[in-house]
């Protein structure tokens, strides 16, 4: 039987869930009325508990040293992840910074140019770019500009965009997964257990680009098949096409964008060794940004999306709840029970489970509550904490392809389509969409079982 506490915290959380599914309403706005419900209603109200709201908050957190310096490690507990927040708002500066300068297009056109314009090789360069950019920069972002410049793409090429451009989502959420900050999901599971970028990328890589590899077999054999029909893949004239130095805005500033870019990521791979945490990295590289475009500095932060912020935080003071008032542990032992605590079944269960959900209500949030999930279950199991976050990371993101609400990186991908005039239907999304994910799944199936479980 469930206490009131337990009750109200799963309403709450069932509500703002509910909200951010039927997306008639901007997600940051049921996020943050669901954090104040659970402060208000489940921690001051039932529970009468102020340390607990003030816990679900973690501002302390802000305090620790280990948070800019040293090997960070999250407190024990539950609340708001600072290091997610932070780093994604520092990171978004940076990006508006290489936004602005042209580089993003500069890189595209570049991309075009290497194949001379050819079709199907221009397609499977721009997919691979996708996933390549998402390893490195925040998927959403990458989907938006691919996106963008995919549409150009087709006019000049005279092909339909809709095919391409989901295939970049598909492979943006793949290369994203590959390291720690391609995909916010991945950003939530490492600053919450202290994983650094390293790990997400020997663990993760080998696995998302080995799915990757067979599903670009599967979309030439697709993009052959559009083709067919339309005329032979000559291209078009390079002198019908705008050169990549067009893109550039300001070369000086290009240039110094750029060197701030291999900066960051330099930093990233190495942030443990020279006693960074993942926040001070994002910092360095959102202060070099705003230092280096002087006056423009002031549109560079109003072009961070801040709602999205604003969803991460309240996010977490809603599922703060459910953690507080013992839920996910009964979750985590609900899961235990099906699988009979035997680490196999249990790590395997959560990756198909996570790629399911993930595929039907955007991943974050479900993420968001798994986590401290995958601790309950590694100690029950015995198994490696690790283990069950590459197996939560695996289902999360690459499930999350399957549909356009399934990560934010398909949201945005498909409201890039669909203001100019190229509407992408469910059934035309899952259409594209889904081989390629089932392929990557149980490819990341059988080498998680491979690698991490011994095997059959």
């Amino acid at each position: 039987m469930l206490t009131l506490s337990q009750i109200a915290a799963l309403v709450i959380f069932a509500g703002v869930f509910i909200s951010l599914i039927t997306g008639k309403v901007q997600r940051f706005i049921p996020a943050l009325i669901g954090a104040a419900l659970t402060l208000l209603v489940v921690f001051l109200g039932i529970e009468k508990n102020p340390q607990a709201a003030i816990g679900a908050l973690n501002l302390a957190e802000l305090g620790r040293s280990t948070f800019w310096v040293g090997h960070y490690q999250p407190a024990a507990g539950y609340g708001v992840n600072w290091q997610t927040i932070l780093f994604i708002g520092g990171m978004m500066v940076l990006v508006e910074g290489l936004r602005a300068a042209g580089f993003f297009r500069w890189l595209c056109l570049n991309t075009t140019q290497i194949v001379n314009y050819r079709v199907i090789p221009s397609a499977l360069l721009f997919v691979v770019l996708s996933g390549v950019l998402s390893m490195f920069l925040d998927s959403v972002t990458v989907v938006l500009f691919m996106a963008s410049v995919t549409i150009e793409l087709g006019r000049l090429l005279k092909i339909n965009p809709v095919p391409l451009i989901i295939a970049e989502i598909v492979a943006a959420n793949a290369g994203g997964t590959a390291t720690m900050v391609g995909d916010p999901p991945n950003i939530i599971i490492g600053t919450s257990l202290g994983l650094g970028f390293n790990a997400f990328l020997v663990n993760l890589a080998p696995i998302v680009w080995t799915g990757m590899a067979a599903a670009l077999g599967y979309f030439y054999l697709r993009f052959r098949k559009e083709k067919a029909g339309t005329g032979s893949d000559v291209g078009i004239s390079a002198a019908h096409y705008p050169k990549p130095g067009e893109a550039i805005t300001n070369r000086n500033l290009f240039g110094i964008q750029v060197a701030i870019l291999l900066l960051v990521v330099a930093l990233l791979v190495v942030h443990e060794k020279v006693g960074l945490s993942v926040v001070a990295v994002s910092f360095i590289g959102a202060g070099s940004t705003l230092a280096a475009s002087r006056k423009r500095a002031s549109n560079l932060i109003k072009g961070v999306d801040w709602k999205t912020l604003l969803f991460f935080l309240g996010l977490f003071v809603s599922a703060s709840g459910l953690e507080e008032t013992g839920l996910l542990q009964l979750l985590a032992n609900f899961i235990g029970e099906i699988s009979g605590n035997s680490l196999v079944a249990t790590v395997i269960l959560v990756f198909w489970i996570s790629a399911l959900i993930s595929a039907l209500v955007d991943n974050i949030p479900f993420v968001t509550i798994m986590v401290p999930v995958i601790v309950h279950l590694s100690q029950a199991t015995g198994g490696a904490l690790t283990t069950f976050a590459w197996s939560l990371s695996l289902g999360g993101n690459v499930g999350g392809n399957a549909t356009p609400i399934g990560a934010s990186a398909n949201v945005v991908g498909v409201a890039v389509a669909e203001k100019t005039g190229h509407r992408i239907t469910w059934k035309k999304y899952l259409n594209y969409a889904v081989p390629p994910t089932l392929i990557i799944l149980v490819i990341s199936n059988l080498m998680l079982m491979i690698r991490y479980l011994g095997g059959f």
